[in-house]
């Protein structure tokens, strides 16, 4: 009798563990293997390498891991304004806008979405703002300068064109060129 208890305790722990430990492992592969902040860099290296599906899935884990990650907001908007998902690109600017106001490559990047969506008094108040945070953004004041183009206000056009030519920025030569014709003016 206590050989078949025996045997009994020996079949019941046999078929007992394995099931409590594959319990356990399904436990833990629920679990996130990275934490946010990983995420983020995997898809910022997918996002250099112009990996965007990649790059925006990684971002997506990485905002579920920290909804308030503002780079990971500022980075999938990137990796969606390169994939022509231009209103997902500006919801994304504008959370990362957000949680952080002070962020001018935010504001910066969705005036950039607002330029090429036609919108350019929109795009002019993102110059602005991300150049009342870094006025030293050269290329800020180029982009501003060519929807004051536009637009046809010349005269803002000019003086953003001297600013980024001032802060060591080379304005493109076919601009220069339509700006002159355009305006009647050298400078």
């Amino acid at each position: 009798m206590i050989h078949r208890k025996t045997q009994l305790v020996r079949i019941v722990v046999l078929l007992v563990i394995p099931i409590l430990f594959s319990c356990q492992l399904s436990r833990e592969t629920k679990k996130t293997p990275y934490d946010a902040e990983t995420y983020f860099n995997m898809g910022t290296v997918q996002l250099e390498k112009g990996e965007n599906e990649q790059a925006i899935a990684f971002f997506n884990k990485a905002l579920e891991g920290n909804p308030k990650y503002v780079d990971a907001y500022y980075n999938r908007g990137i990796a969606y304004r390169r994939q022509g998902l231009n209103e997902l690109a500006i919801s994304d600017y504008t959370k990362a806008l957000e949680l952080n106001p002070k962020e001018a490559r935010a504001y910066a990047n969705r005036g950039n979405v607002y330029f090429d969506k036609g919108r350019h008094d929109d795009a002019i108040s993102d110059y602005t703002k991300a150049l009342e945070i870094d006025p030293k953004d050269a290329i800020t004041y180029y982009n501003r300068s060519y929807a004051y183009y536009l637009k046809k206000d010349f005269d803002k056009s000019w003086e953003d064109v001297n600013k980024a030519r001032a802060l060591g920025y080379r304005i493109p030569s076919d601009f220069l060129a339509d700006l002159q014709k355009a305006s009647g003016r050298q400078q």
